[in-house]
């Protein structure tokens, strides 16, 4: 299982709690990054809103491309995946920029492309927002673009949402990007099966990440492409020494009132074409990360995670709050366990062969 933590740019992942003790500076940024990389996560994802989903669209938002590269420049292992979208980043723009902060990350970063939810932020922004099945059709079409410029020199493309005649880039990056990308939808997934190198979903049960990954490893088996490379999900994990201090943390944290941070709500899920249903309690914690239920004593929570193990998920992005006690917290109490145990298993896998 590799271990990685969502940056928390927004200043944190609760809507029901004002003050996380998450300020959204580079300053704190930096420290739960090197808390990270010496707890023994793998990677940082880095999502990208201009506007505050989470604190309200009047709260702190930090940029994620900026964030991105200066995460790079003071970390030593981590991979950093930056969120991008599309409608928002010119792709020959996006791809030199790719490129100078891979040459600062010395080939740990990547890319998780976006096909981008909020009309309002887009409204807000002056930025086009187009039906969700044509912004899917322009990602295919951008991920093209994206790989061609970081390949070939000169780069020409004539697609029917970009076109580029004898373009060049220089220099190359030096590790191409891998591509990350998420979605439900049956033009979301026949999409991303055919662009991504890897695959990311929000939050859901084990029978749900089991039937959506069996699903995503068929569409690609069908398309005639490499198996992809990871297969991800998004959860918030409540490690205490109890059960009982986990289930009141979880109270606290979703005791839903109204307000200014419930605004984007209807927005996502009436834009977004989900699989499942979610509670506005549910939401109250950032992208489902609830419904894993990794809540509960170390040795539940590790539990819990070889569950999602068996069932195929490789790669846990976690959300935290406060960010980076939280995340010490899980590094020193779960992470042992579940590597403890994985190792256990390999070890016993080559016994029964030898």
């Amino acid at each position: 299982m590799r271990f990685g933590y969502w940056t928390p740019i927004f200043g944190g992942w609760l809507r029901n709690v004002s003050d996380e003790q998450t300020p959204a500076t580079f300053a704190h940024l930096a420290e739960i990054a090197r808390a990270a990389e010496r707890g023994g996560f793998d990677l940082t994802l880095v999502p990208e809103l201009n506007l505050n989903d989470i604190k309200g669209a009047d709260g702190p938002a930090l940029d994620a491309w900026t964030v991105s590269a200066a995460l790079a420049a003071v970390t030593e292992r981590i991979e950093i995946l930056a969120a991008v979208r599309p409608s928002y980043h010119p792709p020959a723009l996006a791809a030199k920029q790719a490129a100078t902060i891979q040459e600062i990350a010395q080939g740990r970063f990547t890319l998780n492309v976006v096909s981008a939810w909020w009309a309002e932020e887009a409204r807000q922004y002056g930025v086009s927002f187009a039906d969700h099945d044509d912004r899917y059709a322009i990602t295919r079409e951008y991920v093209d673009v994206l790989r061609g410029l970081w390949s070939q020199t000169p780069f020409s493309f004539d697609g029917d949402h970009y076109r580029f005649e004898e373009t060049h880039l220089e220099p190359k990056p030096s590790v191409l990007p891998r591509i990350y990308a998420g979605g439900e939808s049956e033009t979301g997934r026949a999409a991303i099966a055919g662009f991504a190198d890897a695959y990311l979903t929000h939050g859901g049960t084990i029978d749900e990440l089991r039937d959506k990954i069996a699903d995503m490893r068929e569409r690609r088996e069908r398309a005639g492409l490499d198996p992809f490379a990871a297969f991800g999900m998004a959860a918030y994990p409540i490690v205490r020494d109890t059960e009982a201090e986990a289930q009141a943390e979880l109270e606290r944290i979703t005791d839903v009132r109204a307000g200014g941070a419930y605004d984007s709500y209807r927005d996502f899920v009436t834009k977004s074409q989900l699989d499942v249903e979610i509670s506005l309690r549910e939401y109250s914690v950032s992208n489902r990360g609830l419904r894993p239920e990794l809540i509960g004593t170390p040795e539940q929570v590790a539990e819990r995670i070889l569950a999602f193990q068996d069932a195929g998920v490789d790669t846990l992005l976690l959300q935290f709050s406060p960010a980076l006690s939280e995340l010490e917290r899980f590094a020193e109490q779960v992470v042992p366990l579940v590597n403890g145990a994985t190792s256990g298993r390999e070890s016993e896998r080559i016994g029964s062969h030898a």
